[in-house]
């Protein structure tokens, strides 16, 4: 905690409904923390406590970078999704959530539900991802494409000259959700498109709609493409996978993209154009943001669209410093929250608006 700078660690246990959880708030230099609810089963304590630690710094840099007035965090919960997963359960970490004051607003993650979330919003307001009724926004994942696709446009830009997509081939790995929207948005502006999934349905649905074309899910990293979009599992830049691009822009939606931060700098020396995974695929959590002031929908839309200027901000500090993309993204967040750190203190109330109109 002391290493990272990190404001608070809190443990929460109810046995009646079998809680353990943990809360991680990073840093509330530019607001409440924001971050979802991950349920997994740990193999021990001191595992989930890393976790929830190294996600709620990457939620501080993802807000930061997006321009948002929210800070970092992200909760943790013990357990068995398929199996420990009751009403007490989500209502009891509701109400560890209601007792942090708004420091703390959470959300849908990995093993838990819109119906979990509901439950939560039973003992706090300080929740995000619930029920249309009670004013969610809906399917997250149109949003987190129109990001991409705009910030893969920025990314086409710095390294084409142009943002026009027309006639570029564009391989994009995984077409589930997030995937299937960006290969929607990549067909209409013209581009050529390559795909896998390791899901024949989802597979068939943008052959069908799309024309694209289907390769091997090994074969997407060596395909002769412009750009690459991962839209799946992270780590997929590593060791085994640079030597086989073909590609002079990566960008897309997987967290994490880089197994390890040398692999940006390799790329970075092969001339490869890399839009930084947690900025790009920051739609959703704009969405979300916005949700926390009453939905609109064209105000979302606004900001997500604007995914654009900041990769392309981001281009422009890689360029002027001579450093790789994701040190670049790094340095822009860290810049605001430090511009802001000797103008407010940490997030305690409730009454400060929670973003800016």
């Amino acid at each position: 905690m002391e290493k990272y700078d990190y404001e608070q660690l809190v443990f929460c246990h109810d046995e009646a409904s079998g809680l353990k959880a943990i809360i991680a708030i990073h840093d509330t230099t530019l607001g409440p923390a924001l971050g979802g609810t991950r349920m997994w089963t740990y193999d021990t304590e001191e595992a989930a406590i890393e976790d929830a630690l190294r996600l709620a710094r990457g939620m501080t840099y993802k807000a930061a970078a997006a321009g948002l007035n929210l800070g970092g965090g992200k909760t943790v919960l013990i357990g068995n999704p398929k199996t420990d997963k009751s009403e007490a359960l989500f209502r009891a970490l509701g109400r560890y959530v209601e007792s942090l004051n708004g420091r703390y607003i959470t959300a849908e993650d990995v093993g838990t539900s819109e119906t979990d979330m509901n439950y939560i919003h039973m003992e706090t307001k300080y929740v995000t991802g619930v029920s249309v009724e009670y004013g969610s926004s809906g399917n997250p994942s149109p949003m987190t494409a129109l990001g991409c696709f705009r910030g893969l446009q920025a990314a086409a830009k710095a390294a084409f000259g142009t943002d026009d997509v027309s006639g570029k081939t564009v391989a994009v790995q995984g077409v589930g959700n997030v995937g299937y929207y960006l290969c929607k948005q990549l067909h209409e502006a013209g581009a050529k498109l390559i795909v896998t999934d390791i899901n024949q349905d989802s597979l068939d649905r943008v052959v069908r709609e799309f024309g694209a074309e289907v390769v091997a899910p090994n074969d997407i990293f060596g395909v002769e493409c412009d750009i690459f979009a991962p839209c799946a599992l992270g780590a997929i830049i590593n060791d085994e996978t640079i030597p086989k691009f073909k590609c002079k822009v990566i960008a897309g939606s997987a967290n994490n993209q880089l197994r390890e931060e040398r692999h940006g700098d390799t790329i970075h020396e092969m001339g490869i154009f890399y839009a930084p995974d947690y900025v790009i695929n920051s739609g959703g959590l704009i969405n979300v943001a916005v949700e926390l002031e009453g939905y609109n929908e064209n105000l979302a839309r606004k900001k997500v669209e604007n995914i654009y200027n900041i990769i392309s901000t981001i281009f422009d500090i890689s360029k002027r410093d001579n450093i790789p993309t994701y040190q670049a993204a790094d340095r822009m967040a860290e810049d605001r929250i430090n511009q802001l750190k000797n103008t407010r203190s940490n997030f305690l109330s409730t009454e400060r608006s929670l973003l800016s109109k």
